[in-house]
């Protein structure tokens, strides 16, 4: 996953794991997200384990080394953990637990739940099509031992009354043996975090004169940072290609990367680094994080940390800051302040970085910690920013500032909402449905210990 936060303990892990972690009640930790990949590009990903960066990895490598040699011990203490501290333990797999090219490899599915003989339930989307093969096929490729934890499948997103689909479920659970145990309703309107940079383009919401436009960049990370937007009548978040998608727009915003030095160079390659040098001191222009580092002078990267080769690579220059990798240390910690131009206001979120950036010439963007040191660059001439504060929209403060340099500093129409606060209404929300709709009781009945 490319959409991560850092736990209270300065610890990384995936940002759906931080969701599931609000909804169920409890604190998010390391444990939670024991090992944790994350893309660079190419076959090869950083290996995060326990929150920590640990090391980049081929595709190869991790299957053929990481997976049989140090997977499992991480796998079972983190486990032994939460199981000793919790009277539930609910394990989430990725992708489908039948991944039969990966059988002997995979530790995200079933391996997991053999571990600890965990009830399993299969949940299955019925909006994307094929639910009923995609249930019966999962299920007969598990084999034999696998099979006999799953006590039944769900099915989820089922829009209208979904009463034409009982004689179908009754056929499944002849076939397969396992029942399925709820039809869940769709639920229009939720508001949560999307986990998939895939399904982008699928949930740009609101329509409205005030366009926002987020440069999709080839290693696009933490775009859960823009969410808070949606919340604004009349604000449009759109996610940009091309030069000529930037035609017209509000605000650019660059947002996070995986690999600075990568995605600088597609900028170039594109057009999209001129295109938006252009809009500069005529529309907002905000750089967050990896979009920080980009909109400097230039990014060095002596190890080859991003690139993979030794490389000085000229930034947009629109911002005076200068960006070192000179270490494999990340800076991961939750952070609050102020915000320095304009009316001021309340700002929280997390810094999660590798990379030191040199800043020049510029008035800081936010006053944070405890001693006010200043964080980000704001230049108020060309309307451009760059920050490494995640989740920066999440108070109404930032988002007010930001539009209102779209809008003019006479009309600052916000809204109060906090991000937080919308999200565990949604939560709220799901929680009731699935209580309504799946017998719980039934479900942890006779369970004394873990999952």
């Amino acid at each position: 996953s490319l959409n991560s936060m850092v736990t209270e303990r300065g610890e990384e892990i995936a940002r759906i794991q931080e969701l599931q972690a609000r909804a169920a009640g409890t604190r998010p930790r390391g444990e939670l997200n024991p090992i944790l990949l994350k893309p660079k590009g190419g076959v090869t990903s950083q290996i995060v384990v326990e929150g920590r960066p640990y090391r980049d990895t081929t595709v190869q490598e991790y299957y053929s080394k990481f997976v049989p040699d140090e997977a499992p011990a991480i796998i079972a203490r983190n486990l032994e953990r939460l199981m000793r501290s919790n009277d539930v333990v609910v394990i989430e797999g990725a992708g489908s637990p039948a991944e039969i090219n990966l059988r002997g490899r995979d530790v995200a599915n079933m391996y997991v739940a053999k571990l600890v003989d965990a009830s399993c339930l299969l949940v299955v989307n019925i909006d994307w099509g094929g639910a009923f093969a995609y249930t019966v096929g999962t299920l007969a490729l598990l084999d034999d031992e696998e099979r006999r934890l799953f006590r039944g499948a769900i099915i989820n997103n089922m829009c209208g009354g979904g009463g034409t689909i009982g004689p179908a479920l009754k056929v499944v659970e002849e076939m397969t043996g396992v029942p399925v145990i709820a039809v869940m309703p769709h639920l229009p309107s939720l508001y949560l975090p999307v986990e998939d940079s895939m399904d982008l383009e699928l949930n740009e919401k609101n329509a409205g004169e005030t366009v926002v436009a987020v440069v999709r960049l080839p290693m696009i990370s933490n775009f859960t940072d823009l969410d808070a937007l949606s919340l604004e009548e009349g604000v449009r978040v759109v996610y940009v290609h091309n030069p000529s998608e930037l035609n017209g727009v509000s605000a650019i915003i660059v947002p996070g990367t995986k690999n600075s030095v990568q995605d600088l160079l597609w900028l170039r390659e594109t057009g999209m680094a001129e295109a938006i040098m252009k809009r500069a001191g005529k529309v907002p222009i905000l750089g967050i994080c990896g979009g920080y580092q980009m909109l400097g002078r230039s990014i060095v990267d002596v190890h080859g940390l991003e690139g993979g080769t030794s490389a000085e690579v000229e930034g947009l220059g629109l911002l005076d800051a200068m960006t070192h990798f000179d270490s494999y240390d990340k800076r991961t910690v939750q952070v609050t302040g102020s915000l320095v131009p304009g009316p001021g206001g309340s700002v929280r979120g997390y810094e999660i970085h590798m990379g030191r950036t040199e800043v020049g010439d510029g008035r800081p963007l936010f006053s944070m910690g405890p001693d006010g040191h200043g964080e980000g660059l704001f230049d108020p001439e060309g309307l451009v920013m760059g920050t490494y504060l995640h989740g920066l929209f999440d108070l109404p403060a930032f988002r007010r500032f930001f539009l209102s340099l779209t809008r003019g500093s006479s009309d600052t129409r916000t809204t109060d909402i906090d991000h937080d606060a919308a999200v565990e209404i949604s939560l709220e929300r799901l929680a009731k449905e699935i209580e309504r709709d799946l017998d719980l009781n039934d479900l942890l009945g006779g369970e004394e210990n873990g999952p």
